[in-house]
C-alpha cells in the first residue's frame, strides 16, 4: 500500500548536521556488532565440529595402555603369589572398534544437522528481532528531528513576525501588551524548541547505543521510506519454522532411541608385552584380538517410558504452534486496521494543516497593515502548530505500524 503525505516533511537544516545517515548504515552497523548474532555463528560453526566428532569417533581407536604392580611377600605375609604373581609388567598397544548400521549413524548426524538447522533458525529470528528494534528507534529519532527542524522553523516565523509587531508597536499601531503577548509565545517556542533538541540528543545516543556506534556528533537521518510489504504465507516465516523444526527433533529422537536397543557389536584387539617376570620374561610379547556383542533384552520399560516423554514433548510443540498461529491472525489484523485508521486520521490532518497555513499567511499580511489582533494572530499559529505536531505524531506512527507488520516477513 503506497501512502503520500499531501503536506511533505521537509527538514530545515539549520542545525549544521554533520553527515546524514540511512537506516541501512545503522541496521547493518547493529548487526555487524551484535554478539549475540556472532555467538550464534559459532555455535553453528561448533555444531561442524561436532558432527565431525561422530565421524571420529567411529573410526578404529588407539591407544597405548600399561598397567604395572608388585605384590611382595615379607616373612610370608603378603597376597596370594597364585593371583598376583608377585607383579606384572604390561605395555600394549590396543585398537577397537564399534560397528553401527548407516541408518544409526544417519540418525546422529541428524541431531547435528537440526541442532544447527535450530541455531540457524533463532539466529535468523533475532536478526529480525534486531531489525526491528533499530527501525523503531530509527522511526524515533527521525520524528525527533522533524519535531526539532519544524519548532526551529516556527521560532524563525515568530521572530520574523516579532521584528514586524515591533516596529508597529514603537509606531503605537499596536499597545505594548500586544507586543509582549507575543513576546511570551515566542519565549514558549523557544522553550520547546530546547525540549526537542533534550529529546533528540537522548534518543540519538539510545540508537547509537544500541548499534554499539561511539558517536556524538549530531547527524541528519533520511526518512526511513518503509513501505508496506506483501506478508507471505506464516508456514514459510522462520517464526513458524522453529515448530516445524521441533518436531523433526522429535521424530529423529525416536529413531535415535529405537537405534540404542538394537545389537552393538565392538572388536579389538592389542599387541605388546605383559610378564610377571617369574619366567622366561624376554618371551612375553604377544597378540590378542576378541569381538564383544551386546544384546537388550530387558530394561524395565525404559524405552516405553522415553517415547512417553517424546510424545509429551510433541503435544507441547502442538500447543505452542496452535497459539502462535492464533496471536498471529489477531495481530496481524489488528496492525492493519491500526495502519488504516492512522493512514485515515493523517489524510484528515493534512486538510487542516492546510487551511491553518493559510490562516497563517493570511493574518501575516494583516500584521503588517495593523488590521489584525495579536491574539488572532497567536492563536492562528497555535492552531496551526498542534496541527503540525499532530501530523508528525501519526505520521511516525503509521511507520511504527508498518514496521510491526513488516516483522512477520520471511527471510
Amino acid at each position: 500500500m503506497k501512502f503520500i503525505l499531501s503536506y511533505t516533511f521537509a527538514l530545515i537544516s539549520g542545525f549544521g548536521y554533520a553527515q546524514d545517515h540511512t537506516l541501512e548504515y545503522y541496521l547493518q552497523s547493529a548487526k555487524s556488532k551484535s554478539p549475540l548474532l556472532k555467538d550464534y555463528q559459532n555455535q553453528i560453526a561448533a555444531g561442524k565440529v561436532d558432527s565431525e566428532m561422530i565421524r571420529a569417533s567411529y573410526r578404529p581407536q588407539v591407544n597405548a595402555i600399561s598397567n604395572n604392580s608388585y605384590s611382595p611377600v615379607i616373612g610370608g605375609v603378603g597376597y596370594d603369589n597364585v593371583i598376583t604373581n608377585g607383579g606384572q609388567l604390561s605395555a600394549l598397544v590396543q585398537a577397537n572398534k564399534s560397528f553401527v548400521s548407516k541408518n544409526n549413524l544417519a540418525s546422529q548426524f541428524q541431531t547435528v544437522h537440526l541442532q544447527n538447522e535450530s541455531i540457524g533458525n533463532t539466529s535468523q529470528i533475532a536478526e529480525k528481532d534486531l531489525n526491528k528494534t533499530i527501525t523503531s528507534q530509527y522511526i524515533l529519532v527521525y520524528g525527533d528531528i522533524v519535531a526539532l527542524n519544524f519548532n526551529k522553523e516556527i521560532l524563525d516565523l515568530l521572530q520574523k513576525e516579532g521584528e514586524i509587531l515591533k516596529k508597529l508597536t514603537q509606531s503605537n499601531i499596536y499597545k505594548q501588551t500586544d507586543y509582549l503577548t507575543f513576546y511570551v509565545s515566542v519565549q514558549q517556542q523557544q522553550l520547546s524548541l530546547r525540549q526537542s533538541d533534550i529529546q533528540f540528543k537522548n534518543d540519538y545516543a539510545m540508537l547509537n547505543y544500541l548499534c554499539g556506534i561511539v558517536d556524538t556528533a549530531a547527524v541528519q537521518l533520511a526518512d526511513p521510506g518503509l513501505q508496506l510489504s506483501n506478508l507471505p504465507d506464516i508456514y514459510n516465516s522462520v517464526l513458524y519454522r522453529s515448530y516445524i523444526i521441533d518436531s523433526l527433533k522429535n521424530l529423529n529422537q525416536h529413531s535415535i532411541i529405537d537405534f540404542s536397543y538394537k545389537p552393538k557389536l565392538n572388536i579389538y584387539g592389542d599387541a605388546g608385552f605383559i610378564s610377571s617376570f617369574s619366567y622366561a620374561a624376554y618371551r612375553n610379547f604377544g597378540v590378542s584380538a576378541g569381538l564383544s556383542l551386546t544384546i537388550p533384552i530387558y530394561d524395565g520399560k525404559q524405552r516405553q517410558l522415553k517415547y512417553r516423554k517424546i510424545e509429551i514433548a510433541e503435544r507441547t510443540r502442538t500447543a505452542y504452534r496452535d497459539f502462535f498461529l492464533t496471536q498471529y491472525q489477531q495481530q496481524i489484523a489488528q496492525l492493519k486496521q491500526q495502519l488504516q485508521s492512522t493512514e485515515s486520521l493523517i489524510n484528515e490532518i493534512n486538510n487542516q494543516v492546510k487551511y491553518s497555513n493559510t490562516l497563517i499567511e493570511v493574518n501575516g499580511k494583516l500584521l503588517e497593515t495593523g488590521t489584525v489582533r495579536i491574539t488572532d494572530f497567536i492563536l492562528a499559529i497555535n492552531t496551526y502548530l498542534n496541527a503540525r505536531h499532530l501530523l508528525n505524531q501519526n505520521y511516525i506512527n503509521r511507520l511504527q505500524i508498518i514496521n510491526q507488520i513488516n516483522y512477520w516477513q520471511a527471510m
